[in-house]
């Protein structure tokens, strides 16, 4: 790609790169999240279908970033009709080019189906149709690898407009009378952040984009880094421009290769074609941008333990004030975004603050992604406006729970936020609304849970994880949360008693009031809300000696319910231990309670939910 001198020179090439060709076949495979069900494979085998079949003057086969249906993998779109494929393995390739691309018919066997009705259009698919995809409208569809693809579907136009459009401070006023708020978690007015950096003293200033994303269940930041890079890159652009910064940094962690690759790659074809570096398209404004690998600490995702690690140091928070905003990288004043943040801000520029704040709520404007995980038949990443409720996300896109299960609750807010029960299902998802009923907006994870998940245990896992995570550098978190989890695993072992509950209590409330960085002061929210709405289970546990779920080992005894139980033989196959009868034609299972370990597996292989839990082995019986 040839230089971009000006920004005209940027508005011709977009021009000339989205010019439609209307007899082209574009088949998008998710190269991302899909590589581990061999995306690659179906690409190379696409590709030498269209090379032998002599297509490629008309067929393009792309390798993009996440379509967002990681229940679909691997997920191919086929352009220009929308026609969206699941389960895609290379044996499908000819069949795909022959059948679709040439022969215009459907593959009824890979299309998505619905109430047992087949749905050819990605568009018209109940996970995409109940989205509003901005900040993901180019994921997927762009080969994230090409600054070509991304130029040609609008990238950088936003920050040639602050560039050359705008003065500083007219680019904050415009992020500030938005709404855009961090998406990190914090939720903190990022015009006001902006300020903060821009007023304070300093000739030499820094911008971060932190990609540490350490909650588990979340890949919200990777996703974006992986299929849509330049958008981040142009937010960090326009940030840099607006408080006075000429060096950036993008901190991410090293488990995230894909991310890293196509960054470097983003990297490097924007400094070649003028879009960093010295004079960007000739405004006169210089910056640039580099990467910084992370080891993967949960605690580096607060902004004083990421700066201390770019500067090579261990990942510790410090005490604030001094915020980062005055005295941050190197001493100098610096500004930190997460990655979701960044994206946004060239929506902001380019649409202009009013149309980007008609989206979402009066206190949290624009649209915030989810990553869809746990019990839920739709997994995957899902972008709403903010003030959708739990059910649209989880019933409406997701498709309800796996197997006609009850939704029990969903942890969002990964480690740091807290389980949102079912009587909140109707509840609108912003930032204020979650404070409320004890949960947080987080970075976007949302781990969906059903009747089989304990909520003790929840808790436990939750606890065991910011635990050793912890720094140690503060003895609120470091000894604060030793001690619940101790507890915890005291109370899923059988050995707890009802006091329990209220140290848990009375020890959380320490931990959140006294830690010195966002973890440790969050670090108790999943024991605080799982005891808010779930104190029966834990009663459960420790008066009556039994996990209502079934997941505490030495709590839970496994039974057969005979009137449901269709002597299928499934549970007698999964069993590790051969702790089930034979199970032969018209003989109900019979489980051996002193071989059964209580793992689990045939209550989770049972297509009958015929494997119940029961608080006595003598509960059984099997007819």
């Amino acid at each position: 790609m040839k230089r971009i001198e000006t920004v005209d020179d940027l508005g011709r090439m977009r021009e000339a790169l989205s010019v439609p060709r209307p007899d082209e076949v574009v088949i998008r495979v998710c190269s991302t999240g899909c590589r581990a069900l061999g995306a690659l494979a179906v690409c190379d085998a696409l590709d030498a279908e269209v090379a032998s079949r002599d297509l490629g003057g008309r067929v393009r086969v792309v390798r993009v970033g996440c379509h967002g249906l990681c229940a679909g993998a691997v997920a191919v779109l086929i352009d220009p009709k929308g026609i969206f494929y699941k389960n895609v393995t290379p044996d499908d390739a000819g069949e795909i080019i022959a059948q679709t691309v040439i022969g215009g018919e459907i593959v009824e066997r890979l299309c998505w189906s619905e109430d047992g009705q087949i749905v050819p259009q990605r568009d018209e698919i109940a996970f995409y149709k109940h989205q509003r995809k901005l900040v993901l409208q180019n994921c997927g569809v762009i080969a994230p690898a090409s600054l070509e693809d991304a130029v040609a579907h609008g990238a950088y136009q936003g920050a040639a407009k602050a560039l050359s459009e705008m003065s500083p401070d007219a680019v904050i006023a415009e992020v500030l009378e938005s709404g855009l708020r961090g998406r990190g978690g914090a939720g903190f007015p990022t015009g006001r952040k902006w300020q903060f950096a821009r007023a304070a003293a300093g000739d030499e200033k820094y911008i971060i984009c932190n990609a540490d994303e350490g909650d588990p269940g979340a890949f919200m930041d990777r996703a974006l880094l992986e299929g849509d890079p330049h958008l981040v890159l142009e937010g960090m652009i326009v940030g840099a421009y607006a408080i006075g910064a000429a060096q950036g940094y993008i901190y991410v962690r090293a488990e995230y290769p894909i991310a890293i690759e196509h960054t470097i790659l983003a990297l490097e074809s924007a400094r070649e074609a003028g879009l960093l570096g010295e004079n960007i398209m000739g405004t006169g404004f210089d910056f640039d941008i580099e990467i910084r690998q992370g080891a993967g600490a949960f605690v580096c995702g607060e902004e004083t333990a990421l700066i201390a690690s770019i500067e090579g140091k261990r990942g510790m928070p410090r005490p604030r004030p001094p915020f980062p905003a005055n005295s941050g990288l190197q001493d100098r004043p610096t500004n930190i975004n997460n990655v979701e943040t960044l994206a946004n801000v060239p929506l902001v520029i380019v649409r202009g603050a009013a149309e980007y704040a008609s989206t979402g709520t009066e206190a949290s404007r624009g649209t915030k992604i989810f990553a869809l995980a746990g019990k839920v038949n739709n997994t995957g990443l899902v972008e709403v406006p903010m003030g959708a409720t739990l059910r649209q996300i989880v019933f409406d896109i997701g498709g309800g729970i796996l197997r006609g299960r009850k939704f029990k609750a969903a942890q969002m807010g990964g480690p740091s936020g807290g389980c949102v029960p079912a009587e909140f299902l109707d509840h609108p998802i912003d930032y204020d609304s979650l404070q409320e009923i004890g949960a947080i907006m987080g970075s976007g994870g949302l781990i969906v849970m059903d009747e089989t998940t304990c909520m003790v245990d929840i808790a436990r896992f939750f606890t065991e994880f910011v635990q050793s995570e912890s720094c140690g550098k503060c003895v609120p978190c470091r000894i604060g949360t030793k001690r619940m989890l101790e507890i915890l695993t005291r109370i899923t072992l059988g050995a707890g008693e009802l006091e329990d509950i209220d140290r848990l209590v009375k020890l959380g409330e320490m931990i959140r009031e006294s830690s010195l960085c966002g973890l440790g002061q969050t670090a108790p929210n999943p024991v605080l809300s799982t005891i808010r709405y779930f104190r029966d289970e834990y009663v459960a546990h420790v008066v009556d000696g039994n996990c209502p779920a079934g997941v505490c080992k030495a709590l839970a005894t496994f039974v057969v319910a005979p009137e449901l139980c269709k002597a299928c033989g499934l549970c007698v196959k999964a069993c590790p231990v051969d702790a089930i009868s034979d199970g032969a034609k018209k003989i109900l299972a019979l489980i051996d309670q002193d071989k059964c370990t209580a793992c689990g597996v045939c209550r989770d292989t049972c297509k009958f939910d015929a494997i119940i839990t029961s608080g006595a082995p003598d509960d059984q019986t099997n007819g």
